[in-house]
């Protein structure tokens, strides 16, 4: 691995990108190495979603103590939950739930999950399908919650970032070692601090800031490495991919609390996280111990990610990533019944015929994007602020009737309203 050339070039990727901070951390074959750019080594950067994967962790730590069941009914420990719903469903993102609502009403994580259950609708039955949702994990949290008689906050400290040696910092406090994220023009370059935005009730889907450093003990850890707070089945269940569980737009695979990228015949996991102006990475090889965590507080932090892991590749670091638009060949005509109202919860997605050819996607009534479709009713997006073409979704046919009923977006599935059915 040629470190300097990782080196220069976050530092070039950061300059090109317009990122004031970037924090990058790799082991391998045995030793750690880091390299920062704008930032300090133990910066505390908003990590979005790879909480996520903070808080999966930690339940499986009580799945491997047996004070949780992967497959028994929620409703044991929790009252009002349907009895078909699993600790499972909830860590693969299977449990059909929406994302999440947008109203948020209450400081209670009891009483957020149990309002959000109530008045969202399930996007399908538990275990057929894969949508993305942080409700999902908020309802974890209060899981932990209930189980361990701590917040959630206080759980994965003592559970998981204690033992692994991680300074415990969260976003949805004050907290002055969170470092501030940044709003980026990618015309201009000009880079404007933003303020984290997340609820206190979402705090298990999205509140952790870490350092790189933090993130590869994390990897290390779910590799296999010490300490050892969950089962060695229960983490290669963690690994695995579940079935039906198929994030398209967003990985090749989902397990418990990871994402599941293939690289070469090499099967890579990890996940990806944003916030505030921020965007990190976490991408972990179990077989030979790999990890490599980038932390960046610019919101183009992304689009260098992208470019980096080409760079990594050429200096003898092949990481995994996903690429929804390699395999895209052949265009096709929109069939008439893409076009209409499908929603995730609060959230509507309005698609409408441009011309022959493309689609207009608006998301609660804002542009959003340009979609050219493909065979597979696979579609490519052209962001309609940026003009870039990095991201993909796709439509879902009803395997009953065969008309189009769900829309797949950042992994994110949204049904169809029945009065735009064709």
């Amino acid at each position: 691995m040629d470190t300097q050339r990782i080196a220069a070039r976050l530092a070039a990727l950061a300059r090109a990108h317009a990122v004031p901070g970037a924090q990058l951390a790799v082991h391998h074959g045995g030793r750690t190495w880091t390299h920062e750019v704008g930032l300090p080594p133990d910066a505390a950067v908003p990590i979005g979603s790879i909480t996520k994967t903070f808080t999966a962790t930690v339940a499986m730590a009580l799945v491997s103590d047996g004070d949780l069941e992967l497959d028994a009914p929620l409703s044991d420990h929790l009252p009002g939950v349907a009895d078909e719903l699993t600790l499972r469903h909830l860590l693969s993102h299977t449990g059909g739930l929406p994302s999440n609502p947008e109203d948020v009403r209450t400081t209670s994580l009891r009483h957020h999950v149990r309002q959000a259950l109530r008045e969202l609708h399930p996007l399908h039955e538990p275990g057929a399908g894969f949508s993305y949702s942080n409700i999902g994990y908020d309802l974890v949290g209060h899981l932990i919650e209930v189980t361990t008689g701590m917040t959630w906050a206080e759980a994965v400290e003592a559970v998981l970032l204690r033992p692994l040696g991680i300074r415990a910092r969260f976003t949805t406090g004050p907290d002055p070692e969170v470092v501030s994220g940044h709003a980026v023009n990618a015309g201009t370059g000009r880079a404007v601090p933003v303020a984290q935005s997340l609820a206190p009730v979402d705090a298990p889907a999205g509140a952790l800031a870490a350092s790189a450093s933090d993130l590869v003990r994390l990897g290390r850890m779910l590799a296999g490495g010490t300490p050892h707070l969950v089962a060695p089945d229960d983490l290669a269940l963690m690994r695995e991919p579940v079935r039906h569980a198929e994030p398209f737009g967003m990985a090749d695979g989902w397990g418990l609390g990871l994402a599941l990228f293939q690289r070469d015949g090499v099967r890579w996991v990890g996940h990806d996280g944003t916030a505030d102006g921020t965007s990190c990475h976490l991408r972990i090889n179990p077989a030979d111990g790999t990890a490599v965590a980038l932390t960046t507080n610019g919101s183009t932090g992304f689009a260098l990610w992208r470019e980096l892991v080409g760079e990594l590749a050429d200096a003898g670091l092949p990481v995994a990533d996903y690429d929804g638009l390699r395999g895209l060949s052949h265009p096709i005509a929109p069939p008439p019944d893409c076009t209409g109202r499908f929603r995730n919860g609060d959230v509507e997605y309005a698609v409408r015929a441009v011309d022959r050819e493309r689609l207009a996607l608006t998301v609660d009534g804002e542009p959003f994007a340009d979609l050219s479709l493909f065979d597979g009713l696979v579609f490519a997006m052209r962001d309609s602020d940026t003009g870039d073409t990095n991201q993909t979704g796709r439509f879902l046919r009803d395997p009953d009737d065969g008309g189009i009923r769900w829309i797949q977006i950042g992994g994110r599935l949204a049904r169809k309203h029945a009065a735009t059915m064709h």
